[in-house]
Formats: C-alpha cells, structure tokens, sequence
C-alpha cells in the first residue's frame, strides 16, 4: 500500500527541479498523495506550473507572497474548495536581501531583519493557522532549516537567525497544534547544490568541508532528503513532533 495514499498536501516553496522542495513533493507524489502547489510571482509561475503538470494536468497551482495575509487566505480558500481537507503542507522558504548575506552580520539593517524573519520564520505560523482548520484528520507540517540555526556560519548571517527562529516556531506549534493530532516538525539539511544555497559565499567550500569531515564522507542528495521527508509525512512518524532532524551525513554531531 502507498504510504500516503488519499493524502492531500500543499507545497510552499518550489522553485525549479533542483530544489528540496521538488524532492520531496516527488517522494509524496510517488507515494500517492495529491499535491498543490504555490508560486510567488510571476517570475516563478511558468516553472512551477511546468513542474506541476508532470503530476497531471489537473495539478492545482496557486500564487501565494508569504508576506501577504489575503493571498494565504485566497489559497487555503481554493485548498477548500477542491479538497475539502489537507493532511500534509511543507513549507520551503526562506529569503534575506542579498546585502545581509555578505559581510558582517553586525551590519544587517533593521530591515533585512525584518525581512527575513518575516518571510523566511513568521511564514509557518501564518501558514500553519489557515491549514489547521482544513486538517481535521490530523496532518504533517514540516519546514526546512539548516545548521546556520545552531551554529556560526560565516556569510550566512542574518538567515541562520531567521532558521533558529523558524526551529522555535516548529516547537511552539507542535505543542499548540499537538491536541488536533497535526505534527509540525523541520528538516535540517545538509548542503545541496540549489540555485538559492549558490547564493551563498563560500558554498562550493562548504560543499567540500562536509564531504571531508562528515562520519558518511560525502554530501547528502535531494532523493535522501526527499525519503526524510515521505518518512515525517507518513505513519511512520506519528510519535515523532516538534523536533529538527539533521539529515547531513552525520556533520553535524562533529566537533571538529
């Protein structure tokens, strides 16, 4: 039996076939369930409306900007309408402006924070609120963060703050959210060779110092985290609540 048939889910955050995101939709999708997705802007919608077709041409795809309230309403509206439930959202985005991740984090503006927070953390809760209502069967949320939460990592700045705020998001919805049986819990991958992470300063370096230090020696792969994924999404996980999961072939557990 598929492990998530019947299932409906929404998936925040897909760019292009390279990100985490598409992973892991694909892992859900293999393992029946049906999947919606949303797009922020224009600039986006050609790939992801590309992307979603492959799952049939019924695929609901839908404009949502974070940032916006009425544009989250419009979606868990037209969720409503063709479901009637949602049992799985997995929310994949995070987004600081580019003058925040070069140089010193001392120098982030009170904008760029509030920026990041905003879109790249607040987002879950606000999320997580419109679906709530819509899984009355209990349900799986599940984010993505990354190590910059825990510790120092250098040019990532301002996003490894809004991460560590999105890990605490994840912990205080487990707990509102635990009465209604819905899950809430992130991934903390390690790094993979998206379009957004090559934004980052240093990432080919980084790419290099996991594979020599990590207990596995090599970088983890979109399919390994895609298989995380299915698994909190699944039965499999229906303990399993508030917490982070580093799936980053063991780097993190080193000390040097």
């Amino acid at each position: 039996m598929s492990l998530l048939a019947g299932k409906v889910g929404v998936v925040f955050g897909v760019a292009n076939k390279r990100s985490i995101a598409w992973a892991i939709a694909q892992a859900w999708a293999r393992a029946g369930a049906t999947l919606a997705f949303t797009y922020q802007g224009e600039r986006l919608r050609e790939n992801v409306e590309e992307l979603a077709a492959t799952f049939g041409a019924g695929t609901l795809t839908l404009p949502c900007d974070v940032t916006r309230d009425e544009e989250i309403a419009a979606v868990f509206s037209g969720l409503r309408e063709k479901y009637g439930r949602l049992h799985l959202l997995l929310h994949s985005i995070a987004f600081a402006p580019r003058e925040a991740l070069e140089g010193e984090f001392i120098n982030t503006s009170r904008e760029a924070f509030r920026i990041a927070h905003d879109v790249s953390a607040y987002s879950l809760v606000a999320l997580a609120r419109a679906a709530a209502p819509l899984m009355d069967a209990g349900g799986s949320i599940l984010g993505l963060s990354y190590y910059g939460a825990e510790k120092v990592v250098p040019h990532y700045n301002v996003m490894g703050v809004a991460k560590a705020a999105l890990e605490a998001c994840t912990r205080y919805l487990a707990y509102d959210l635990g009465p209604r049986q819905i899950r809430v819990n992130c991934i903390s991958a390690g790094p993979v060779n998206t379009v957004a992470a090559r934004g980052i300063a240093g990432f080919t370096e980084m790419l290099k110092l996991y594979e020599a230090r990590a207990p596995l020696k090599r970088n983890v792969t979109a399919e390994e985290l895609g298989a995380t994924g299915l698994f909190l999404a699944s039965d499999g996980a229906a303990a399993i609540t508030g917490q982070v999961l580093y799936v980053d072939c063991g780097y993190q557990i080193m000390g040097m």
